[in-house]
């Protein structure tokens, strides 16, 4: 009896340490990760930080004939409360109104939807080519209401906002020429900026937190040659490069990623 005993608890013994190992396994795996993440933060902080020394480039000049036409989209569901700005804000844009296309990709069933519709017929009334235009439902999700978008779209470039972006009257006559002038260009990311960012102690942390990402980490990749990830709003796509990527994915809610 006492040999079984001994050796029961020489199992027990050999199990407890083997869990131990285990947990200090994973335990210093991420630490592993966690310090590795750091080095890869670190390296692009310093690029950033190496690109401020640099002058920015320029936007490249175009004549008045080299403007492409370009679409501009903007995905939305039930935003009541913005969508009557964010429509105006894109109606204002300067650029040629005959080589611009608004697309309301209008997802919404609130009230919302009559206020998007009277505001493209508004737009409309005034010579800005802009559509309503709203799915008999909502497969994919905003990245269907893209791919939807983009299967009419006349323009060879498209540009995305999100319902609460008020993009600047310039925003496609800084970002379009570099798509015209480098064949080799997918995508311009613009960084965000806020309109409430001294709100509250919420407001504020966010607009920490998405400027460290606009700055250290996009501006640091660039820097560095890498490449940078679309951010779902706020950039102009070559349509070309959507498509020979593979377009618009439906099976996950992280579209923009799984396009960049």
């Amino acid at each position: 009896q006492r040999n079984y005993f001994s050796r029961v608890q020489d199992h027990n013994d050999y199990t407890e340490v083997r869990v131990e190992l285990i947990i200090i396994f994973v335990y210093g795996f991420f630490l592993l990760f966690i310090l590795a993440y750091s080095f890869v933060q670190w390296s692009l902080a310093r690029a950033y930080a190496k690109s401020l020394k640099q002058t920015a480039p320029k936007v490249p000049a175009m004549n008045e004939n080299e403007w492409p036409t370009v679409t501009v989209q903007l995905p939305v569901y039930n935003e009541l409360y913005v969508v009557e700005r964010l429509i105006d804000a894109v109606a204002m844009l300067d650029y040629p109104s005959e080589k611009l296309e608004i697309q309301i990709l209008d997802d919404g069933n609130d009230d919302s939807v009559d206020l998007a519709r009277k505001r493209a017929q508004h737009w409309s009334s005034k010579g800005i080519n802009i559509q309503h235009i709203q799915r008999s439902d909502r497969s994919g999700y905003k990245a269907g209401a893209l791919a939807y978008g983009l299967s009419q779209a006349k323009g060879s470039f498209t540009a995305i906002f999100d319902a609460d972006f008020v993009p600047s009257p310039d925003f496609l006559r800084q970002t379009i020429p570099f798509l015209v002038k480098d064949a080799s260009l997918g995508v311009v990311q613009t960084r965000w900026e806020h309109l409430n960012e001294g709100y509250s102690m919420l407001t504020k942390l966010q607009a920490f937190g998405l400027d460290a990402h606009f700055s250290v980490e996009q501006v640091g990749r660039s820097a560095k040659g890498h490449f940078i990830n679309f951010n779902g709003t706020a950039g102009v796509w070559r349509n070309e490069c959507i498509s020979d990527a593979g377009g618009w994915q439906f099976d996950t809610i992280t579209e923009d990623l799984d396009l960049s």
